[in-house]
């Protein structure tokens, strides 16, 4: 979804071609994981970090482009918001010292964005949903005027035939509707990328899936959307209600939504592939000039580039990725469950959490997988997002646990053996993975620290809509000091 597009409207003939050649790349897929070397011999992993601009009334800033001219770093690009920007840090390993290379590199971009937005009179936010977010700021005039969300935008409100309704009950309730998938932009996240082998994606991509919720109930960093307390971690409702392509009567007949949790384990990656070229239609039918078949023959490695462009269409909160560096294809699993912010230690704490959690879970004599149901992960997942750090989640042998205390006893121990398992230098994992642990004795993740400060200031007498203003000012003084949020004080 990285690419560019040019191209106007599609016809059916695009659209018949398009369909051929994803089936084409998904055979020669197939082929490759039975025959090809795929880079497994130092396994890297990524990171993506999506963030928010506020003006001085601390409401969304419409000026990315104009950020993004001046920071003038390739790797900093647009996303979907004219209020959005999204940083790319480069692939490394994380053994050793690779987290503290990761703050490094994270705080000295962020700083120079920051930096860039304050000529315009503006702030750089880490935040899942910024909370001043209003229905006036998700509008269409308000997306990146960028040719592949313009298109995106059309063929998804094609597809929906109507306007997107929005409808979360959590502690307060939001009814709404869109004619764009501007609310969309309101869900800002970090994703971190592992790359595995083929013959242990599977595994990978499981563990990660039993874990999401238990990453959210830690992680929550999204309680109010315009002007409403719905869930811990809103983004997750947000996202799959704003980009729901389905209209009723699609519903009705269990059509699966576009934003997926999924409905099985796998036991392969190709299982992912072939259920997105199954039951998904493709939004953008755009063909690159590469046959597959003859790049497999001529000993190349094929960039399955429709293949690659639907999967981009496909949310899942786990995402299975092919990609191709250097002429060697890999595979990654792109974790895509976690808000950003509130500060970068935190976000990386939540990295170490989860890439050092399922490196032990893969190696478990008893894969997790084989005693928790799909579907007790998918409540689990939801019930994180609902009630965050707060959450009662169901765990094998365990039955229903507070997600604290599953954290503290249980999944804390094996994160730090996972992160052994990575070469993780030990002052790094125990100052990481010590975020993780206070923040569960204390209490407080991002949305609780926003919703008890904004409690307060209501309580002082502050109307809903000034405390939502004051909360995210403090918040956008408080990240730059890159203390972790279960420090945070309410004043």
């Amino acid at each position: 979804m990285g690419q560019n597009i040019t191209t106007g409207a599609f016809t059916r003939d695009d659209r018949t071609r398009y369909r051929w050649k994803v089936r084409r790349c998904l055979d020669v897929f197939a082929l490759m994981l039975k025959d090809f070397r795929f880079e497994v011999d130092r396994p890297m992993t990524g990171l993506e970090l999506e963030l928010n601009l506020v003006d001085q009334s601390a409401e969304p800033a419409m000026i990315n482009e104009r950020v993004l001219a001046d920071l003038a770093n390739p790797l900093v690009q647009t996303e979907l918001g004219k209020f959005n920007i999204e940083f790319n840090a480069r692939p490394r390993l994380v053994s050793d010292h690779g987290f503290t290379d990761y703050e490094e590199d994270l705080r000295d971009t962020l700083r120079h964005a920051d930096e860039c937005a304050r000529k315009a009179d503006a702030n750089l936010v880490p935040i899942g949903i910024v909370p001043t977010l209003t229905p006036r700021h998700t509008v269409l005039a308000n997306v990146t005027p960028d040719q592949r969300y313009l298109q995106l935008n059309e063929q998804m409100m094609e597809a929906r035939g109507g306007d997107m309704p929005i409808d979360i009950r959590g502690a307060e309730r939001l009814q709404s509707a869109a004619d764009s998938i501007a609310p969309e932009s309101a869900c800002t996240s970090v994703q971190f990328h592992l790359q595995v082998s083929p013959d242990a994606f599977a595994n990978y991509w499981n563990a990660a899936q039993a874990i999401a919720g238990v990453q959210l109930a830690v992680g929550a960093n999204s309680p109010f959307l315009y002007g409403r307390h719905l869930w811990a971690e809103t983004r997750i409702a947000l996202f799959e209600q704003s980009t729901d392509t389905r209209p009723d009567e699609m519903k009705n007949q269990g059509v699966r939504p576009r934003v997926w949790f999924g409905e099985r384990w796998i036991t392969s990656i190709f299982d992912l592939f072939e259920e997105n070229v199954r039951y998904f239609p493709a939004l953008l039918p755009i063909c690159d000039d590469e046959d597959p078949v003859e790049a497999l023959g001529a000993d190349k490695s094929p960039t399955l580039a429709e293949l690659r462009l639907h999967n981009g269409t496909v949310y899942r909160w786990n995402r299975p990725v092919y990609d191709v560096m250097d002429n060697r294809p890999h595979l990654r699993v792109e974790n895509r469950v976690l808000p950003a912010g509130p500060t970068v230690v935190d976000m990386l704490a939540n990295g170490a959490f989860y890439l050092g959690l399922v490196r032990d879970l893969v190696d478990g004599d008893r894969p997790i997988w084989t005693s928790l149901t799909f579907s007790q992960a998918e409540t689990n997942f939801y019930l994180g997002a609902r009630d965050g750090i707060d959450a009662r989640l169901f765990w094998p042998r365990m039955g229903e646990i507070d997600a604290r205390q599953l954290v503290l006893n249980h999944l804390l121990p094996k994160a730090y053996a996972g992160l052994d398992k990575l070469d993780v230098a030990p002052d790094v994992r125990d100052r990481l993975l010590g975020i993780i642990d206070a923040r569960c004795r204390r209490g407080r993740n991002g949305a609780t620290w926003q919703i008890e400060t904004v409690g307060a200031l209501e309580a002082a007498g502050r109307s809903r809509p000034a405390a939502l203003r004051e909360m995210l000012r403090r918040y956008a003084y408080r990240w730059q000091s890159n203390e972790p949020v279960h420090t945070w004080t309410t004043d």
